[in-house]
């Protein structure tokens, strides 16, 4: 029954960072639109970083928080092929989380950064999140 509560809130909090990932370029990109002291960078980086403080961040915790509490309950995870790529693909998303936070603090001091590539990132999220899907439901091995 534990593991059950803590799968459900693994999952709700996946939910929410995810939101938050998905969300938060588009905050940048709007920020970038405009220069420092004007009223959409400002409202744009007060949006950003409320969503960086009361979200993303404390959503990242809890996930891995929950996720390290069902592989304790679950060590025979630790065995399965598909795991293990569910795994790579979570790092490479915790990294991005980390790379978009560094992009943030950039814009939010005024520095230049390509909203081209800042675009193009915003997708990556739902990409990796596809991958971790399927692995977890399909199983694929």
């Amino acid at each position: 029954m534990l593991y059950n509560w803590l799968i459900a809130f693994h999952l709700i909090f996946v939910v929410a960072f995810m939101a938050g990932m998905l969300v938060f370029p588009r905050y940048k990109l709007h920020q970038l639109k405009s220069a420092p002291g004007e009223e959409l960078f400002e409202a744009m980086k007060s949006a950003s970083n409320k969503l960086r403080k009361i979200i993303l961040n404390p959503s990242i915790i809890l996930v891995w928080v929950l996720g390290i509490s069902l592989v304790v309950s679950n060590t025979a995870l630790l065995s399965a092929g598909w795991f293990h790529v569910k795994l790579l693909f979570v790092l490479i998303l915790t990294g991005l989380h980390g790379y978009f936070i560094s992009l943030g603090k950039k814009i939010d001091r005024g520095e230049k950064v390509s909203a081209g590539r800042l675009k193009l990132m915003n997708e990556l999220p739902f990409v990796l999140l596809i991958v971790i899907v399927v692995m977890v439901i399909v199983r694929p091995f």
